[in-house]
């Protein structure tokens, strides 16, 4: 069995698939409990997943699967990454356009003025166990963080909020990364751009530029990517007018979620496993013989390479170990054939996971940091959704099929 969601069955931004032939004969939700049919005209759509459904309208992101394109507010994404900062496209993504020198450096100044926490939401995550999972403590620590400055953090969220929260979550992820490991947090250099500042709040030394500048490119990739599960989920969180926290917090819970924020440590994991280049044929011959699925390989929208996997693929050959990106590279070639072999036609091609897990083991990150690191990019995706749909805000509040009966009768418990 092969994977077309990335590690485990699932992917980053990806939901799993429809079963083939799972609705061969729609249900009628208006059906009456002795069979009979009410008007077909009241019956509603019901696209699995909301797959096809327009949400909402965007000028932010959007994927373009077939043609295997991501594009960041008119930018292809080859336009941007390796070529704007991190917080170049911080500022695109918020204001529509890019910043010219004195609005970066302005940006740069507030990113860093805003990165140290308050005591209370260092004190909540200095008491969770050591052994909680990463995710769990961002979640905490956002929650934490609007509680903390509800006085910031008003019901009506704006740009100097959308700052804040993206300057703290590094911070928030760095601090428990070192209290779990008994160290105490370091305090962040305001000087230092996103990427260097999380990585020095992270193992307390300035990063060198072979770690930082793949991290950073990593980010601009991850930062947006289209209407994906914990976007909408932070969307419709706001839509209800609560605050930005909040939004936030819904979405990391549901970037927690292995269907959408993926595995890509499993990645590292299978790649480990395999061990040298002289045994990646005959294990992906064991793996494919054996129902097991490939990590990192295959995705819910695209239909071609996803762009993000080819940009960090030179990444990864930058960043990593020769030997290792030697294993990766070869991996990635023969499970594609094999793929291709076995399953003729249905277009799976290498996802983000794969080369996300090279690039980011090569900056120095256990497994267990990699969807947080994926969260510390896609805050500025999730923060510049809530101010789109502030500015045109309608409740988001759509229909469900119904598929319950409609008429029981009471009885009273001595007679049930």
């Amino acid at each position: 069995m092969f994977d077309r969601n990335g590690g485990h069955g699932r992917g980053l931004d990806a939901e799993r698939p429809e079963p083939a032939g799972a609705r061969s004969q729609e249900h009628n939700p208006m059906s009456s409990a002795n069979g009979t049919q009410a008007d077909p005209a009241a019956s509603l759509p019901k696209p699995e997943g909301l797959e096809g459904v327009v949400a909402a309208a965007t000028a932010l992101s959007h994927v373009f699967g077939e043609e295997g394109r991501l594009v960041y507010r008119g930018y292809d994404i080859h336009e941007l990454a390796g070529k704007a900062g991190f917080e170049e496209v911080a500022y695109l993504l918020w204001h529509g356009r890019l910043p010219n020198g004195a609005e970066l450096d302005d940006l740069r100044q507030r990113l860093g003025a805003n990165r140290a926490l308050p005591e209370s939401v260092l004190a909540t995550l200095r008491a969770l166990p050591g052994d909680a999972e990463p995710m769990d403590a961002l979640r905490t620590g956002v929650s934490a963080l609007g509680a903390a400055e509800h006085g910031l953090f008003d019901a009506t969220p704006d740009l100097d909020e959308a700052i804040a929260v993206t300057a703290r979550v590094p911070s928030i992820l760095a601090a428990f990364f070192r209290l779990r490991r008994g160290e105490e947090p370091v305090p962040p250099r305001p000087e230092l751009n996103t990427a260097q500042s999380y990585l020095y709040q992270l193992f307390g030394r300035e990063p060198e530029p072979r770690h930082w500048r793949p991290l950073e490119v990593y980010l601009v990739l991850l930062a947006d990517h289209g209407m994906n599960a914990s976007t909408f989920t932070a969307r419709v969180i706001a839509s209800t007018q609560s605050d930005l926290c909040s939004a936030i917090t819904g979405a990391v819970g549901a970037l927690k979620g292995p269907l959408h924020g993926g595995a890509p440590s499993k990645v590292l994991d299978m790649l480990n496993e395999i061990g040298s280049v002289a045994n990646v044929e005959p294990w992906l011959t064991r793996a494919l013989d054996g129902g097991e699925r490939l990590m990192g390989f295959g995705h819910r929208v695209y239909k071609a390479e996803d762009p993000r996997a080819e940009i960090l693929r030179g990444m990864a050959e930058e960043a990593s170990d020769p030997a290792f990106f030697a294993l990766s590279k070869t991996t990635e070639e023969r499970a594609l054939a094999m793929l291709e072999e076995r399953k003729p036609g249905r277009r799976l091609y290498t996802n983000v996971e794969f080369y996300s897990a090279a690039v980011l083991a090569a900056v120095g990150l256990p497994g267990d940091m990699f969807t947080p690191t994926f969260a510390v990019a896609r805050t500025v995706g999730w923060t510049a959704h809530v101010l789109e749909q502030m500015a045109n805000n309608r409740l988001i509040r759509p229909q469900s099929e119904f598929v319950g009966p409609t008429d029981k009768h009471f009885a009273a418990i001595e007679a049930r």
